[in-house]
């Protein structure tokens, strides 16, 4: 979509490698040819002084693979728009693209900065993206932990298992223990050192099933939201807003959760959100209100909590108060 006046405007998509930062410029919707840097602090300078020689007004990247250039990209004055990947990958189908080599996903990205509404991207706080970092490390070191609990629970169970390989898969996992506690208190103490921080993570614990572990995971997840997103849009964001599947007369079956969005917030309130349906009075009344007057299945139940949690929990620590189960959810409401 161009404005009126926007004439001569050159954008540029980036696609972002381990190793590679692969740039496109368009001019007006034709595309120059694509140029490659290193994925480096010097690369980063070369490709910001290529878009500044070449009077880039806007650039478009992928959220994924980043690697910190987005903020470089802005300290040097850029406005930024980071897209979803899906979003990234649709608009290449629509333009029928039928190759996918870095060169072309750059040049997506460049079409996409042309033709669709530009949406800046907002730097997060440092401290949040220091919390966003450690939490979503914690939540691979978990992966990891589970994993080789799992392992050494099917090495368990056969003789022909050797001492020392039980040995390794405990040794492990105390490893992983022993990880997970030092960067949860090392999160905690950043959260402390800022009042801030540390009455929001009060505010999120006084959620029933919502305890440090879980309030630190969350944390790093909203933290970097926008301020001006909206409950609803934040639903969204995570994919646990229902979807529609209608098409003509054949073609109409139940809503289900989109699932498009940030997987980190959703694995952060599943436990939370079973807890407080078994241990919260309120909560577990909603939960069951969904199943026997509703028809939900369990799982479908619990994603219909965890979204009106997601609902909740911005308000409550926009307000800056506690959570109160007793607006959560009443016999007289009719509506999810």
């Amino acid at each position: 979509m161009l404005l009126s006046g926007e004439t001569n405007r050159k954008v540029a998509g980036i696609d972002v490698s381990y190793q590679i930062v692969t740039l496109v410029i368009s001019r007006d919707g034709q595309m120059g040819k694509a140029r490659e840097f290193k994925n480096t602090p010097q690369g980063h300078a070369a490709l910001i002084n290529c878009l500044r020689k070449a009077q880039v007004s806007r650039v478009c990247l992928e959220a994924t693979g980043l690697y910190h250039l987005d903020l470089a990209l802005e300290d040097a004055g850029f406005a930024v728009m980071v897209i979803n990947p899906k979003a990234a990958k649709r608009f290449a189908e629509a333009m029928q693209s039928r190759t996918k080599t870095d060169a072309v996903d750059a040049a997506v990205l460049a079409e996409f900065a042309h033709r669709m509404p530009f949406q800046p991207w907002q730097r997060p706080d440092a401290l949040a993206l220091a919390i966003r970092a450690c939490a979503r490390r914690i939540a691979a070191l978990n992966k990891l932990q589970t994993q080789t609990k799992n392992q050494l629970h099917a090495a368990q169970q056969t003789a022909m298992t050797p001492d020392f390989l039980i040995a390794a898969l405990q040794c492990s996992i105390e490893h992983f223990d022993a990880q997970i506690e030092h960067l949860r208190r090392q999160v905690l103490d950043l959260i402390a050192a800022n009042e801030k921080l540390q009455e929001s993570l009060e505010l999120l614990i006084s959620v029933t099933g919502i305890a440090a572990a879980s309030a630190i995971q969350l944390l790093g997840e909203l933290l970097v939201l926008p301020e001006d997103m909206s409950a609803k849009q934040g639903v969204a964001m995570t994919g646990l807003d229902p979807r529609a599947q209608q098409s003509g007369t054949s073609v109409n079956k139940k809503p289900r959760w989109s699932k498009a969005g940030n997987r980190y917030l959703r694995i952060a309130l599943y436990m939370p959100t079973l807890s407080a349906s078994r241990h919260d009075p309120k909560v577990r009344a909603y939960y069951h209100h969904l199943i026997d007057t509703r028809g939900l299945k369990k799982i479908q139940a619990v994603c219909a909590v965890m979204r009106k949690l997601l609902l909740a929990i911005p308000a409550m620590l926009k307000n800056r108060r506690p959570f109160d189960s007793s607006r959560f959810y009443s016999p007289a409401e009719t509506t999810a």
